[in-house]
């Protein structure tokens, strides 16, 4: 999925790399469950920069690449004479006098930190921001959740299947499950037509788990977030489903068992709470 160069050189659409050829929803479309209220979500604007400025001649120069890219965010990278740009759910760095384009992890050896995943979870966080959580299909522990994660989930791949198996494990431990849809066929796919089923359903969390096992889910249609979810998805760069996130964008993993789950939230929680004490 990783084609952003390449679709760069070739005018090639970014969402193209990480879904099917099927008509997309705009970020702007009015978006609501089952018998509530459409949901009104304002859309991220794409940053805007001064005149002349470097960030206004990376942009540019993208652009004339590819009028269609996506540009979510512009900023001068952690290495000298390159800019970090993060577009279509991945991150590339440019260099300064426009001759070079540079696609891959950019590692901090000492901090022993991903610096791209980190540009692109502040990406994540934004995006996730814009999808309520009214639309979500929400899986809670009895009581107050000790963690809480957003999954973007598919009906038919056999790992979504095995996570929500077990959905009953992972809130036992204290975790609140949000799930996205991602029909990972695309939009106007079979598969896409019973997510829409699902998020159209009286008892969503029923309908989403007889989905997964096979069992027959009325067919329905309304205003979903189906496509809203489906596009913030490839926004936030996803590459197979289930793909976990905390609350704010942080990447987890694909599929994680419930105690290995448990144990990486209790990680990150550690690990700011440590960088919060050192601040």
């Amino acid at each position: 999925m990783k084609q952003l160069v390449f679709a760069l050189l070739c005018s090639v659409s970014l969402s193209a790399c990480a879904q099917s050829s099927t008509p997309q929803a705009t970020d702007g479309q009015k978006i609501g469950v089952g018998s509530n209220a459409p949901t009104a979500t304002k859309p991220i604007a794409e940053p805007s920069f001064a005149a002349g400025s470097p960030q206004e001649k990376v942009r540019n120069l993208l652009k004339g690449l590819n009028p269609t890219i996506r540009i979510d965010s512009i900023r001068a990278a952690p290495i000298p004479g390159f800019h970090e740009v993060v577009a279509g759910g991945q991150v590339v760095y440019v260099s300064d006098d426009g001759k070079y384009l540079m696609q891959g992890e950019l590692l901090d050896i000492a901090g022993k930190r991903n610096l791209s995943d980190a540009a692109l979870s502040k990406v994540r966080g934004e995006v996730l921001k814009t999808l309520p959580v009214a639309d979500r299909i929400v899986f809670s522990p009895a009581g107050a959740p000790r963690h809480k994660v957003v999954v973007l989930t598919d009906i038919d791949c056999g790992y979504c299947r095995k996570f929500h198996n077990d959905i009953g494990e992972y809130t036992k431990r204290g975790i609140q499950v949000e799930y996205l849809a991602f029909p990972r066929a695309g939009l106007g796919s079979p598969d896409y037509r019973k997510m829409v089923s699902v998020w159209c359903a009286d008892d969503r969390k029923k309908a989403l788990t007889d989905a997964k096992n096979d069992r027959a889910v009325p067919s329905k249609t309304c205003k979903t977030p189906v496509d809203m979810q489906y596009n913030a998805g490839v926004r936030m760069g996803l590459e197979g489903t289930p793909m976990i996130l905390t609350t704010d964008g942080q990447f987890l993993g694909g599929y994680l068992p419930p105690d290995a789950l448990r144990q990486r939230l209790d990680q990150v929680d550690a690990e700011r709470g440590k960088a919060a004490g050192g601040a």
